[in-house]
C-alpha cells in the first residue's frame, strides 16, 4: 500500500502509463486545488447539496439523487444487520477483511471511482496503474483476484510475486476466486493456508439434455440420422492430440450410458439423443424450444443463453426474429457490450406494450449501451441475453432466473508443429458450467439448463487449459527480458503450468528472426545469446505484440505515424466493426466502400476510424519517450509528412508484418472469380469472409501482407493488404540478386522472386544496404529525420526509397506491364 509522500504522490499523477521508465517530473503536472472543506452539514440535506457542489460537472452526475428516507426499510436492515452478527460465516467474513487494506477489493478502478462519485484518475482517489508499473516496492498489501481464469498474465504475475516472496517477507498477497482449485494454488505457493468464504445464492436446479428433451419431446427437424460414434472419428473435425483420448473415451462408453438411460427416459428420447450426438454443433432449434417453454410454462425471470460466438449469437437471433411467438414488431433487439465505437439500441427499451426485450452480448460489441442489459425490464416484458462467456464473470445481470448452458465456448490453440494458431468451440470445463449455473441464483431460486448428456458431464476437464500453453509466446518473451527475469525457458519453466519447451523455442526464434535486417543481429529483437537488442527493447516497451510495435516504429521513421498508429491499436485491441444483427450484407458493403478500392483492410481502418485516441496517445507517449518523434501528439505534422501516401503506408505495414506474406494467384476463367491464395508454410488458404478482399476478383500484384493466420473451418487470413514488389524488397527479408536463364530475377528470403533488369535489381539491392545501416543507426540512437533538410543523408536515402515505392507502385487501372 502506497505511503506517506509516495501516496501524495500517487494522488497527484491521477491515472499512471508506464513504459519503463521513471515516472515524469511532479512540476510537469498540474495538479487540482484543493480547498478546506466546510464545516459538516447538520443535516442530509445540506450534505446532499455540499458534496454535489464539489463534484466537477463530469463526475458521474447521474448518481445524484435525493435521499428519501423508508422508515420500514431501515428497520428490516437493522434486524438484517443483528441477524449477521449471530453468522459464524459472516463473522469469519469481518475477521478475513481486517487483515486487508480499508479499499474495496474486489472492485475496479472504475467501478470503486463510480461509487464514490467521482472519475479516475486526474488527481482523484481512485486510478489505475498498467504495464510494467514499477510501485510494488511501495505495496504493502497485494489482491489478485479471478485468479482461475489464467489468462497469460496472471500466471506469469504469479509467478513473479511467487519469486518476490522469497525477498519481501513484509508482503501480504491474498489470492482470490469464487471458482478455484484452491489445493493446486496452495501448493504452488507453499502449502499457503487457505480460508473459505461461502456466499449466498438460492438453490439452483440443473438439468442435462436428456433432461430437457425428454420435457420437450423434441424431435430435431434437420439432423444426420446416424449417430456420430458411427459416423466416425469427430465427423471431420480437427481434434487437438489431447483430447482424442476423451473422445476415445466418450466413443467407447456410449453403449454402456444409453442403457443406464433404458430405465429413466422414453424411447423416443433415446432415439433423440442418439440423432444428437454431434460434437461440433450445438442444436439451436432445441434453444428456440426451450426458451419458449420457459416464457409458456415458469414464471418471471430473465434468461440467460450461453452460446460460443458471434455466428451462434446471430443465427439464434434470427430463429428467434423467424419464430411467430418473438415476431411480434413490438419485439425489441439490443445491441450492446464491450468495446467497440458504433452501436445501435432500442429507443424503446421498456416500453410497458413489448413482450421481449432480446440483448446479444459479445466482446467485440460497444459499451455505450452497456448499462441496458442491467437495467430489470418493465412487469410483463422478458428479457433474453444471448451471449458469449462474457457474462460468466465479467459481467453480472442480477435478474437472470434461467439459463441455458449451450456447453462450448470459443478457445484459441496454438499448433507448435505448424507454428498456426487455431480456434475452435469446445467444451466448457466444470468450473464453467458452474460458472454458468451461479448466473441464475442471485435472486431467486433458478433453473440451468446444460445441453450435454450425462456421459459429456461425466467426462469435462475440471478446468480450461491455461493460455500459457495454448498462445505464442513472442510478446511475453520480450516482456521477461525487459524485466530482468532471467533466461526466458528458465522463468517459464517456473510457472504453474509451464509451455512446452517447443513453444519457447519456437518464440525465440520468431524474435532472432524479427527483423528483415538478418545480417546484423542488432536489428533483429534478440541477439544469438538472447539478449535484447536496441531493437527488441524498443519493442518490449510498446504494450503490443511485436511485430505491431515494429510497424509503429517504422511508422514514426518514415513520417506516417497516424495512420501507423491507427493500423496498429485497431490489430492490438480488437475488431473495431460493430456488425448490426440482420444487417451483416449491408455493413459489409458499407465496410467495403471504406476501403476506397485499396484492396487492404488495413488502410480500411485507416478510413475508416477516428476514434482510437486514447491508445494512439500511449503508443506516442512511448515514441517521444524514446526520441523517435518530437511530439507525443499522433497528428503532429511533423511525424506525418507522409501520412496521405497510401503506398507508402503499405510498405510500412510489410515492416511490421513480414514475413506473413501470401502469393495471389487469379482465377483464369472467363467470368470473374475470387482469386486463389497461398502461403508457403500451408499452400492454399483462404481469405477470411469479412476481409474487403474476401470477394476480389482482380489485384494489382500478386502479393498479400496480413495480420493474422488462424485454422477453423479453414486456414482463413485475417486483416490482409495487397503490396508492391518494391514494398517487399525494401521492407521483406534478406534480398539476393539471381540469373533466371536470360533475365536477372532479384528475390526476398529466395522464394519471393521478381524479373527485374540488371540495372534495377542493383540499385535496388544497393538502396537496401543504405537503408539497413540507417534503420541500424535510428534503432541505437533514436531522432526523428528532418524532412526539410535535403542535405541530410537520411532524408536522401529515405526519399529516394520513397519514390520508387510511390512511382513504380501500379496504377487503379491495373499490373504495370514486366513488374512482378
Amino acid at each position: 500500500m502506497p505511503k506517506g509522500e509516495e501516496l501524495k504522490e500517487l494522488r497527484q499523477r491521477g491515472n499512471l502509463y508506464f513504459d519503463g521508465d521513471d515516472p515524469p517530473e511532479l512540476q510537469n503536472i498540474k495538479v487540482p486545488k484543493i480547498e478546506p472543506k466546510a464545516e459538516k452539514p447538520e443535516n442530509e440535506d445540506e450534505l446532499v447539496a455540499s458534496v454535489k457542489e464539489d463534484v466537477n460537472d463530469t463526475d458521474l452526475e447521474y448518481l445524484f439523487q435525493d435521499v428519501v428516507r423508508i422508515p420500514s426499510l431501515d428497520e428490516k436492515l437493522k434486524k438484517d444487520q443483528q441477524k449477521k452478527k449471530d453468522n459464524a460465516s459472516y463473522l469469519d467474513m469481518l475477521k478475513f477483511r481486517e487483515k486487508l487494506p480499508s479499499y474495496e477489493m474486489r472492485e475496479v478502478a472504475e467501478r470503486v471511482a463510480a461509487e464514490r462519485a467521482e472519475s479516475v484518475g486526474e488527481g482523484k482517489s481512485c486510478g489505475y496503474q498498467i504495464r510494467l508499473q514499477r510501485y510494488l516496492s511501495s505495496i504493502s498489501h497485494l489482491v489478485l483476484d479471478e485468479i482461475h481464469e489464467r489468462s497469460l498474465q496472471s500466471d506469469v504475475l504469479l509467478t513473479i510475486v511467487k519469486d518476490l516472496l522469497t525477498a519481501r517477507d513484509d508482503l501480504k498477497v491474498v489470492l482470490m476466486s469464487a471458482t478455484l482449485n484452491a489445493e493446486k494454488f496452495s501448493k504452488y505457493f507453499n502449502n499457503c493456508s487457505m480460508i473459505h468464504i461461502p456466499g449466498f445464492t438460492y438453490p439452483v436446479n440443473e438439468y442435462l439434455l436428456e433432461d430437457v428433451v425428454e420435457l420437450l419431446r423434441f424431435k430435431p427437424q434437420h439432423q444426420d440420422r446416424r449417430p456420430r460414434y458411427r459416423r466416425g472419428f469427430m465427423h471431420g473435425q480437427n481434434v487437438q492430440p489431447e483430447k482424442e483420448q476423451k473422445e476415445a473415451e466418450y466413443r467407447e462408453s456410449w453403449p454402456c450410458f444409453n442403457r443406464t438411460l433404458r430405465d429413466r427416459y422414453s424411447d423416443s428420447t433415446i432415439d433423440t439423443l442418439e440423432m444428437m450426438d454431434d460434437d461440433d454443433k450445438i442444436n439451436l432449434e432445441l434453444i428456440v424450444a426451450l426458451i419458449r417453454h420457459i416464457v409458456m410454462k415458469e414464471d418471471d425471470g430473465a434468461i440467460l443463453v450461453f452460446l460460443p460466438g458471434w455466428d451462434t449469437i446471430s443465427t439464434l437471433n434470427d430463429l428467434l426474429m423467424a419464430d411467430q411467438m418473438f415476431k411480434s414488431e413490438l419485439t425489441n433487439t439490443c445491441m450492446l457490450a464491450a468495446t467497440a465505437p458504433c452501436v445501435l439500441t432500442c429507443s424503446n427499451l421498456g416500453s410497458l406494450s413489448d413482450r421481449f426485450i432480446i440483448i446479444p452480448l459479445h466482446s467485440l460489441m460497444p459499451t455505450v449501451s452497456q448499462t441496458q442489459v442491467f437495467k430489470k425490464p418493465p412487469p410483463g416484458v422478458r428479457k433474453i441475453v444471448i451471449a458469449t462467456n462474457i457474462a460468466e464473470t465479467s459481467i453480472t445481470i442480477d435478474d437472470v432466473v434461467y439459463v441455458i448452458d449451450g456447453g462450448k465456448i470459443k478457445e484459441t490453440h496454438f499448433d507448435t508443429q505448424n507454428n498456426i494458431r487455431t480456434m475452435t468451440a469446445e467444451w466448457v470445463s466444470l468450473a464453467n458450467a458452474k460458472q454458468r449455473k451461479g448466473r441464475a441464483g442471485r435472486v431467486s431460486p433458478g433453473k440451468c439448463y446444460h445441453l450435454y448428456n450425462g456421459l459429456r458431464a461425466s467426462l469435462l476437464d475440471n478446468y480450461q487449459l491455461p493460455e500459457i500453453q495454448r498462445t505464442p509466446l513472442e510478446e511475453l518473451c520480450l516482456q521477461i527480458k525487459i524485466l530482468k527475469l532471467g533466461p526466458i525457458a528458465s522463468f517459464l519453466r517456473k510457472t504453474m503450468d509451464p509451455p512446452s519447451d517447443k513453444a519457447i523455442e519456437l518464440a525465440i526464434t520468431h524474435l532472432v528472426d524479427l527483423c528483415h535486417a538478418v545480417v546484423d543481429q542488432n536489428q533483429n529483437a534478440l541477439d544469438r545469446n538472447e539478449e535484447l537488442t536496441p531493437l527488441g527493447f524498443h519493442l518490449a516497451r510498446m504494450p503490443v505484440e511485436p511485430h505491431i510495435g515494429k510497424m509503429i516504429l517504422f511508422g514514426a521513421l518514415l513520417g506516417c505515424l497516424d495512420p501507423a498508429l491507427t493500423i496498429a491499436a485497431s490489430l492490438s485491441f480488437k475488431d473495431p466493426f460493430f456488425i448490426p444483427l440482420g444487417k451483416e450484407k449491408i455493413a459489409d458493403h458499407r465496410k467495403k466502400l471504406l476501403s476506397r478500392n485499396s484492396r487492404s483492410d488495413h488502410l480500411t481502418l485507416v478510413n475508416a476510424f477516428w476514434m482510437l485516441q486514447n491508445m494512439k496517445g500511449q503508443f506516442a507517449e512511448h515514441l517521444l519517450a524514446a526520441g523517435f518523434v518530437n511530439s507525443k501528439d499522433p497528428k503532429d505534422p511533423s511525424s506525418n509528412i507522409n501520412s496521405e501516401n497510401e503506398k507508402l503506408i503499405k510498405a510500412v505495414i510489410v515492416a511490421g508484418l513480414y514475413p506473413k506474406v501470401a502469393k495471389i494467384r487469379p482465377s483464369h476463367k472467363k467470368r470473374p472469380m475470387p482469386v486463389k491464395v497461398y502461403t508457403k508454410a500451408e499452400g492454399k488458404v483462404c481469405i477470411h469472409p469479412k476481409s474487403v478482399n474476401a470477394e476480389e476478383t482482380r489485384f494489382h500484384y500478386t502479393w498479400l501482407i496480413y495480420h493474422l493466420k488462424m485454422k477453423t473451418t479453414s486456414i482463413f487470413l485475417y486483416d490482409c493488404t495487397e503490396v508492391s514488389p518494391f514494398s517487399l524488397l525494401f521492407f521483406g527479408g534478406d534480398i539476393s540478386i539471381q540469373r533466371d536463364q536470360d533475365q536477372e530475377t532479384i528475390a526476398v528470403d529466395e522464394w519471393i522472386v521478381f524479373q527485374s533488369p540488371a540495372r534495377i535489381a542493383h540499385l535496388v539491392k544497393d538502396l537496401r544496404k543504405e537503408l539497413d545501416v540507417l534503420l541500424e543507426e535510428k534503432i541505437k540512437s533514436p531522432r526523428p529525420v528532418v524532412w526539410n533538410d535535403q542535405g541530410s543523408k537520411d532524408c536522401a536515402v529515405l526519399s529516394a526509397i520513397i519514390d520508387l515505392i510511390t512511382t513504380q507502385e501500379t496504377p487503379a487501372g491495373g499490373p504495370r506491364r514486366g513488374s512482378q
